[in-house]
């Protein structure tokens, strides 16, 4: 087993070069909303009641609440405050809920592939049955929403020691996976450069308010700290503040009202002059275009 993924070189934050996003801003801000959808009584999960035992119809019951119901409030927060998201897509809802898909292509979303299920991981596939999956994804979400995708997230935050080849090679330029910055960075993969933009681990509703249980203020209150420390750390240096959400969580009304309390608060005017609100499409697309040696990496 090797000691590196030798996929990128050591690079502290403090020693980098500076660059501004569009406009002068300071901070990108944007928001991911993964939609999912689940085998019945197969694959895994979460499930805070049943921790680490198999799926059950309850647990099915509670996520399919996210398609049926919480990502249509959460669609329209959104759509109420003005904001784009990027869509983190398992590609079987592409079939599975229509509606959704509607939703999505109205409101003008950045579509990642995100595997075809979550009940499908890419965590002990072999390399020709992962270049099946993603290839699978990726020619199903082009069908349904006439882009293909360019950015990629694994089904189940997963990825095995070739993904970044396999991504390159069908045409990805940028991945969520790694989050280990909070700059955008430039991977190597045997196909390429292939480019990391930070989507984040902690400001996830799956990882704080299930995995590690907190409660929906303790969330919205980690929203807002992890919000104001990054515009400021942002005077020095160009930052990424990265949303992640699931319908079947936040989607639930009394998580949904503190959520509306932090976003308003991370909107407001005295700090949205110095906001670029993006999505990750945008921010790729923008590193892409910075001349050499300014991204790590480059």
């Amino acid at each position: 087993m090797s000691e590196s993924h030798n996929r990128y070189d050591f690079s502290p934050i403090v020693e980098r070069k500076h660059y501004a996003w569009p406009g002068g801003k300071s901070l990108a801000f944007y928001i991911g909303i993964n939609i999912e959808h689940y085998h019945f009584l197969a694959g895994g999960g979460m499930d805070p009641h049943n921790r680490g035992g198999p799926p059950t119809h309850r647990n099915f019951s509670w996520r399919d609440y996210g398609n049926r119901v919480g990502v249509w409030r959460v669609f329209e927060l959104l759509d109420k405050l003005q904001l784009p998201a990027s869509i983190l897509l398992n590609s079987s809802v592409c079939d599975k809920y229509p509606q959704i898909m509607q939703r999505i292509k109205a409101r003008g979303d950045d579509v990642l592939g995100h595997g075809v299920t979550n009940s499908q991981v890419s965590r002990g596939l072999s390399e020709v049955h992962e270049g099946r999956m993603i290839s699978e994804a990726t020619d199903k979400i082009e069908a349904a929403t006439g882009v293909r995708p360019r950015g990629w997230l694994g089904p189940g935050a997963t990825s095995t020691a070739v993904t970044p080849d396999l991504l390159k090679e069908r045409g990805y330029t940028h991945v969520v996976d790694w989050p280990c910055d909070d700059q955008p960075f430039w991977m190597r993969t045997r196909a390429g450069p292939l480019l990391s933009v930070p989507y984040p681990m902690e400001m996830n509703d799956a990882g704080a308010q299930v995995l590690r249980d907190h409660t929906a203020r303790e969330f919205c209150d980690m929203i807002v700290d992890q919000f104001e420390e990054m515009l400021e750390q942002s005077e020095r240096q160009p930052l990424v503040f990265g949303l992640a959400l699931h319908g079947y969580i936040v989607g639930q009304p009394y998580r949904m009202r503190r959520l509306r309390t932090a976003l308003q608060h991370c909107l407001q005017p005295k700090y949205r002059e110095r906001l670029w609100i993006t999505q990750t499409c945008g921010i790729a697309q923008y590193c892409m275009s910075l001349p050499p040696g300014l991204i790590p990496g480059s």
